[in-house]
């Protein structure tokens, strides 16, 4: 997605997420990096301390996208970037797999919006079983298995019971642009405590159009917003 559209970060953390156009190779870009690539240099100049936020995009620049564009940010970490889609799996009645990717190859595995996968970010979300229907979101509670990739490189397992509950209509605001969606929470625990993830699903458009997933005890919450379409 051409330059470096946005990115704050803690140094101790040390977590990196770049957008497409610092990937290494000799692919010619997509078409987004290409359109974005015009408004890079504007935004790396607003580029603050970590503190400032992430230095924005505006919709007129993505409804020039051709493609899908994702933010996510690592509450933990205070970290965010855009990402694009890199590829994508229809697995029939278990939902499609999208994958998300960042410049230095770090990806996020969404199953229907829902998360089942990180690489790169440390302390990853090897694996994830959830259960999703034919819609987006998830499609009730039930057993939720994590498998974590923990600090000693070793898998560590995760089962939690999980509780979903329809909140009703909400509507809410993305880049300039206001969408009517439904907002699901599902309420999880098990030995390591609870988690509490929130859905606002876009049932005109058939997805989630922002939500807030806990990625396990090391990367957290990670905040998701469907910048484009």
């Amino acid at each position: 997605m051409g330059g470096v559209l946005g990115m704050k970060r803690l140094a101790s953390f040390g977590l990196l997420l770049l957008l497409a156009a610092c990937s290494s190779g000799t692919e010619e870009a997509p078409l987004q990096v290409q359109v974005l690539n015009n408004t890079a240099g504007l935004i790396r100049q607003r580029l603050g301390p970590p503190d400032a936020g992430l230095p924005p995009v505006t919709r007129a620049q993505l409804d020039a996208l051709e493609g899908a564009a994702l933010e996510v940010t690592v509450e933990a970490r205070d970290a965010a970037a855009y990402l694009y889609v890199n590829a994508e799996r229809d697995d029939g009645a278990a939902g499609q797999v999208t994958v998300w990717r960042t410049g230095d190859n770090s990806t996020i595995a969404l199953r229907n919006g829902v998360l089942v996968a990180t690489r790169g970010l440390g302390g990853d979300v090897l694996s994830s079983e959830v259960r999703v229907g034919g819609g987006p979101g998830p499609s009730g509670g039930g057993a939720h298995v994590m498998l974590i990739r923990g600090g000693d490189e070793e898998a560590q397992r995760m089962a939690l019971v999980c509780e979903l509950a329809d909140l009703g209509t909400e509507t809410i605001e993305i880049v300039e642009r206001r969408y009517p969606t439904r907002h699901l929470q599902q309420t999880c625990s098990g030995s390591g405590g609870e988690a509490i993830n929130d859905y606002w699903v876009d049932e005109r458009a058939g997805l989630v159009r922002q939500s807030r997933q806990w990625a396990g005890p090391y990367l957290g919450y990670l905040r998701l917003r469907q910048l484009a379409p």
